[in-house]
């Protein structure tokens, strides 16, 4: 069982190999620290994509050194991008991380029918959570891509993340769906979706997971709440993953962990060719470390 984040390290490939990781636009205070301490601890080789001159004073100010990074030097936004992306699609690394850069800009590159990362999946976010009230990690989908996901895209998310708990030896995660209530109601599409979802599992139409639903948040987490209701339940307080009936609610949970628990969160895109670290403006340095943890070492696996 995955307690905390560090337990992540167990998955990455030896230290004398280790991931090789794009940083594009690399002028960004952050991620440049988080990037330059995960280089120090072995966990990827940093390629960095960007404006040389600023983001060697970045680093300079923070007393951070780049030796030994490879770096190409392009001051255009645009055109870092679409580099850093063709390093990815070309075998030349592992793991694409955002940058001083807009979320659309980026996926734009990742999209590109020429050198981007299709796969044919859709993408969505994933992000994975150390609680300190939580007896495990537990991750929630999806809080940042897909506005409000039809019951065949929640199936390509649910998927999506089934993959890297999968990944991350975890066989069949418990996935609770969330409601606002746990009962079926014809009047609320999300719990309508979280029946199907659960029956489609059921009969092996999703798989390597268990999913229940509709569930809400207090009986997916607490046991005890799920015994109050009589709820009986696979699921119900020992939640894998998290699956979100649209971005809003996903948004508001995730920065209430953050900012009202204190959690430690990972969070990257998945669905591509490979992982993208891609965490909010607002996330810390120490979220955007765990962020490459996370995708370094599901990427080496």
């Amino acid at each position: 069982m995955l307690k905390k984040l560090d337990d992540l390290r167990q998955f990455l490939p030896d230290t004398k190999n280790p991931q090789k990781l794009v940083l594009v636009p690399s002028e960004d205070a952050h991620s440049i620290g988080a990037v330059a301490r995960a280089a120090e601890e072995g966990i990827i080789e940093p390629i960095l994509v960007g404006d040389r001159e600023k983001t060697e004073g970045l680093a300079e100010v923070m007393k951070i050194s780049l030796k030994g990074f490879r770096f190409y030097d392009e001051k255009d936004n645009i055109k870092a991008v679409r580099l850093g992306v063709k390093l990815i699609h070309d075998g030349e690394a592992e793991v694409l991380m955002k940058g001083k850069v807009g979320t659309s800009i980026l996926l734009k590159a990742v999209l590109d029918k020429e050198y981007g990362l299709r796969t044919g999946k859709l993408l969505s976010h994933f992000a994975l959570f150390e609680v300190e009230t939580y007896h495990k990690l537990i991750g929630v989908t999806d809080v940042a891509m897909n506005i409000a996901p039809t019951l065949d895209e929640k199936i390509a998310i649910l998927n999506n993340s089934v993959e890297i708990f999968n990944k991350l030896n975890v066989p069949e995660p418990k996935v609770a769906v969330l409601g606002a209530v746990e009962q079926v109601n014809t009047s609320m599409s999300a719990t309508l979706d979280a029946a199907l979802l659960s029956k489609m599992n059921q009969r092996g139409q999703i798989r390597n997971c268990i999913v229940d639903g509709p569930l809400a948040f207090d009986n997916a987490i607490s046991l005890e709440s799920a015994r109050h209701k009589e709820i009986k339940s696979e699921v119900a307080g020992d939640t894998d993953l998290l699956l979100m009936p649209d971005i809003e609610v996903g948004n508001v949970l995730y920065k209430s962990l953050v900012f009202f628990a204190k959690a430690k969160v990972a969070s990257m895109i998945v669905g591509a060719a490979a992982p993208i670290v891609l965490t909010s403006r607002s996330d810390s340095e120490q979220a955007k470390f765990d962020s490459i943890l996370l995708a370094a070492a599901t990427a080496s696996r």
